[in-house]
């Protein structure tokens, strides 16, 4: 049997659900901020995951591919000017070429012609090398070759891209002892090549700048 000392009085069952009430809006803002976390961090990795495309997630086993495999042809250092035999790849991928402070280059962009002498050292510590060549003019896919380099970059990664007057495709990726060449851009090629060869065991420094 309920005393009337255990009853509440209007004031304070008025307060006992608005004490209710403010706990149950509390656990409800909690768990919509939890939800809209959830959410934003989601669509951030449904952003970023596209734009970079998968650059640097690569594994550490020794490839056979993407591309062509070329025979080496060695990594003597060589004195700037010095002659030696022709290379057996446009670009080489591996070779004579010039030791420090001459090469390697530094990572990133170029507007002009880098020389096999130099680039090869890039080849040499793991890099990836993108060349082009367009003749009659591709700003597009130039731009877009930019965003790639750019953007790994961002990830410290040991990327070059530079123009290569003469090369027969338009596109042209090396690694050490790797080629692969095509004429339009293919970003999933560009970004699995990468993958793949970049801090490479096949090349015999991969963990050098």
């Amino acid at each position: 049997m309920t005393t009337d000392n255990n009853k509440l009085t209007p004031t304070q069952a008025r307060a006992a659900r608005r004490e209710r009430k403010q706990k149950k809006s509390k656990v409800t803002r909690w768990l919509i901020g939890i939800a809209i976390v959830g959410v934003a961090s989601l669509l951030i990795i449904s952003l970023i995951l596209p734009m970079i495309g998968g650059i640097g997630s690569g594994g550490t086993e020794t490839p056979d591919g993407p591309g062509t495999k070329i025979e080496s042809q060695g990594r003597e250092h060589i004195q700037e000017g010095t002659e030696h035999p022709p290379y057996n790849s446009v670009p080489a991928t591996s070779g004579w070429h010039y030791s420090q402070p001459l090469a390697p280059v530094s990572w990133g962009v170029h507007s002009s012609f880098i020389p096999e002498e130099k680039r090869i050292h890039n080849l040499e510590h793991g890099g990836i090398s993108i060349t082009y060549n367009c003749p009659e003019g591709c700003e597009d896919i130039i731009s877009e070759l930019k965003g790639i380099v750019e953007r790994a970059r961002d990830e410290n990664m040991k990327i070059l891209l530079s123009p290569y007057p003469g090369t027969e495709r338009k596109i042209t990726l090396t690694s050490w002892t790797f080629i692969q060449s095509f004429d339009n851009y293919d970003k999933g090629k560009i970004i699995d090549f990468i993958d793949s060869h970049h801090n490479s065991p096949n090349s015999p420094e991969p963990y050098a700048n």
